[in-house]
């Protein structure tokens, strides 16, 4: 756990302490999942909270198993890239994005009902008849962080479109950007179904769309790297790696047997290694890196968090 970085560590704490905590309430007949879920808007038991709190909410061991594996396999490596701050933004933005996709599919499902079952309404009328049965409403009801993994495994596949993935059952690795070409066909074909598998399949494609839009939005304002700051990945790499190295130089290394001019040109070796790395992922992509390339990058990222 002490290599997972801050955010997901914590991300996975909280999810996993909130479904203990459900399952132990749940023996006191107390659903949690009902309180902090999120309801349909029109429902009587619906709060604004709720956009928030459902996405750490789960429904069974099976749900909160497969959105935590995915959330630590790669938002560990989100996070290494964007920093704490962004990747928090990112996740918890998505994760309410997600959720009002939610709602809004639900409304639409709402009037197709109305509609099929003789009544002849408009939108704005719908709001007025559904509040006759605002306590029927809440059967409707959200859980589950798929909607900010969702948007996660989106940007995994934005930023390392190259990288082979090992998917079970497939006996072949696949490229990110195929896998969630392949995530977005079948959620989106899921969702058009008729299924009644009572998964929120709109709301795992809503928060994918959200995400969609905010890594465009940063890229089209130059903030890709560093919330704001101006940087790409890459120069994020670089930043954190000089920063590492001007930090171990006074905190951390032992006192050295060289001569000022001998440790300068040490420094400056390292340093030339990483801009190299650096300027190769700018070139070929983040795919042509070597195994002990990525690892040096990551291990320098993961000292920084």
């Amino acid at each position: 756990m002490r290599n997972i970085p801050t955010i997901t560590k914590n991300l996975l704490i909280i999810n996993v302490l909130a479904f203990l905590a459900y399952y132990v309430l749940s023996l006191q007949h107390i659903d949690l999942n009902n309180l902090l879920g999120l309801h349909f808007f029109l429902a009587s038991d619906f709060h604004l909270y709720q956009l928030v709190t459902y996405m750490f909410m789960h429904a069974n061991l099976q749900h909160i198993f497969f959105n935590m594996f995915a959330l630590w396999m790669f938002g560990c490596v989100i996070e290494n890239v964007w920093g704490p701050k962004k990747f928090l933004f990112y996740y918890i933005s998505c994760g309410i994005g997600a959720g009002l996709i939610q709602e809004l599919t639900q409304l639409g499902s709402l009037y197709v009902l109305m509609n099929q079952s003789g009544y002849d309404v408009s939108l704005m009328q719908l709001f007025s008849l559904s509040a006759a049965d605002a306590q029927a409403l809440n059967a409707w009801t959200t859980v589950g962080a798929s909607g900010a993994v969702y948007a996660i495994l989106l940007a995994f596949g934005m930023l390392f479109p190259e990288e082979r993935l090992f998917i079970f059952p497939l006996p072949v690795p696949i490229k990110a950007k195929w896998l969630i070409t392949g995530y977005i066909v079948i959620e989106l074909f899921s969702a058009l179904s008729t299924t009644g598998d009572n998964v929120a399949h709109f709301a795992h494609l809503g928060g994918m769309l959200f995400g969609f839009l905010m890594i465009r939005y940063w890229r089209k304002k130059d903030t890709y790297g560093g919330f704001g700051s101006g940087d790409s990945p890459v120069d994020k790499f670089k930043r954190y790696w000089e920063k590492h190295s001007k930090k171990s130089a006074s905190d951390y290394e032992q006192p050295r047997h060289e001569t000022d001019w001998e440790y300068n040109a040490r420094k400056k070796e390292e340093q030339d290694e990483i801009d190299r790395i650096l300027d190769k992922i700018r070139k070929s992509g983040y795919d042509s890196l070597t195994k002990e390339e990525k690892r040096r990058l990551f291990d320098n990222s993961n000292r920084q968090n």
